[in-house]
């Protein structure tokens, strides 16, 4: 396709690459699909999502620093995983330390990391220094105890205990109602389609 002018014949030519990528991509000829937004109010960018993360303040570190409970603690208190503290006695679960269990002397907010007793490397001067363990890679196998600590387990305790899965009678009676209400939404698009033909 030529034009008399160089910048359309371009412009024109590049479109129809754009358009046979798309469905070569997608299966669709026009525009590429846009992901759609799980929040409207939270943003979906991956620069502006690391940045919130990295940037984050203490208060919030603390809570994206949470470990996961061990068996009989989740069986106990009946909550998954809790922001983990100084004193907890902790069991690593990945990399080359997998397997020894330690206090944690440190958590280290500003580097992402807690420091274990025992887990500890040889410098070239001879002192040891302490490794740094990502909090995921860790479950806590015994909780260090206080007032605060126990108000945060009954609190996580009652929100968990709405999250229940739904037994099959449940599900049955739900999707019952569901197609019951399939003929009313067909009859109201059928309405709002005359509307607009009326204008």
């Amino acid at each position: 396709f030529f034009f008399n002018d160089t910048a359309t014949t371009e412009i024109y030519t590049r479109s129809l690459v754009g358009s046979v990528r798309c469905v070569q991509e997608t299966g669709t000829w026009g525009l590429r699909k846009k992901r759609m937004k799980t929040h409207s109010s939270v943003t979906s960018s991956r620069r502006k999502c690391r940045k919130a993360h990295f940037g984050a303040p203490s208060h919030i570190r603390r809570r994206i620093m949470s470990c996961h409970l061990s068996k009989d603690l989740k069986n106990q208190y009946h909550v998954r995983a809790v922001p983990v503290r100084k004193d907890d006695e902790v069991q690593i679960m990945r990399g080359n330390n997998k397997g020894k269990k330690g206090k944690v002397i440190q958590v280290y907010r500003k580097k992402w990391c807690l420091h274990v007793e025992k887990v500890t490397k040889d410098k070239a001067n001879g002192t040891q220094a302490q490794l740094p363990i990502h909090p995921s890679s860790c479950k806590i196998v015994t909780l260090k105890m206080d007032k605060d600590r126990k108000k945060l387990l009954e609190k996580k305790k009652v929100v968990a205990k709405g999250k229940g899965k739904y037994k099959a009678g449940q599900v049955e009676m739900g999707l019952e109602q569901a197609f019951s209400l399939l003929p009313l939404l067909y009859q109201f698009k059928k309405k709002k389609k005359k509307k607009k033909k009326k204008k």
